[in-house]
């Protein structure tokens, strides 16, 4: 499976990167900014997304409505904890910032459960 990891800190989205290929995904694509995580999300073939909620200063809120709409399951990772999340996006996948690899593998397996069914996973 390959995923897209939108992350505005260089050294987390490296590590973010090795976790994931380490639990055996392809990384599809990176994105640093919201607009770079939207051209992804308009261009590039991946199966889930790991969004970084805060982008310097601006949430991904908006790449998640897009993924919503493709129907690409998502999780959030944040430093804030998810009492830092907005109740409408409470619903989906929540991890604090920083996580172990199996914590991360969890998260994606709910929102790939989620993507199935077609309901918010938490």
């Amino acid at each position: 499976m390959r995923a897209l990891v939108v992350e505005d800190e260089a050294l987390v989205r490296i590590l973010t990167e090795d976790a994931l290929l380490d639990l055996g995904y392809q990384i599809a694509a990176s994105a640093a900014s919201l607009n770079d995580a939207i051209r992804c999300i308009e261009s590039v073939a991946f199966d889930f997304a790991v969004l970084d909620i805060n982008l310097a200063g601006v949430t991904s809120y908006p790449a998640a409505e897009l993924l919503l709409g493709k129907s690409i399951p998502f999780l959030f990772v944040t430093g804030y904890g998810a009492r830092g999340v907005p109740p409408t996006w409470q619903q989906y996948p929540i991890l604090q910032k920083p996580y172990h690899p199996e914590q991360l593998r969890d998260a994606i397996d709910r929102a790939l459960q989620a993507g199935q069914t077609g309901r918010p996973a938490r």
